[in-house]
């Protein structure tokens, strides 16, 4: 039973680092497919789940809840009897790329100024921007 919840939460790890991966890189592509004209990142379903994944981080940050991911993840492990020195590969690697010893309040601000940019790209280059 405890390797089930090990299972699980290095599933839930990189189901979060997934979404991290889309909310970072996907600005990144509607900034470089904005500028380029490319018509795909005028996609509404693309963008709308974008920006709601970036909006949903922000809200978390400035009321101070933990991601529902996060939470989860802990449970986990906390059910697998999983202590820091029983890492798995999955969990050893991806844990030092998503998660960092830092005020929650430097994170508050990082994903404001994250997500101000990510509204500031959907005026700048709406849902259905078309290349000209």
């Amino acid at each position: 039973m405890t390797r089930s919840y090990q299972f699980a939460a290095d599933a839930v790890l990189l189901i979060h680092a997934g979404i991290v991966v889309f909310i970072l890189f996907g600005l990144v592509l509607i900034l470089v497919g904005g500028l380029k004209g490319w018509a795909w990142i005028g996609n509404k379903w693309f963008r709308l789940t974008h920006l709601a994944g970036i909006m949903i981080v922000v809200f978390q940050a400035w009321l101070g809840i933990y991601c529902p991911l996060t939470i989860l993840e802990m449970w986990l492990r906390q059910q697998a009897h999983s202590a820091s020195y029983q890492e798995s590969f999955i969990q050893f690697w991806v844990q030092r790329l998503l998660y960092y010893d830092v005020p929650l309040w430097a994170f508050a601000v990082a994903y404001t100024i994250f997500g101000a940019l990510a509204v500031m790209c959907w005026f700048r280059f709406p849902s259905n921007h078309r290349p000209k």
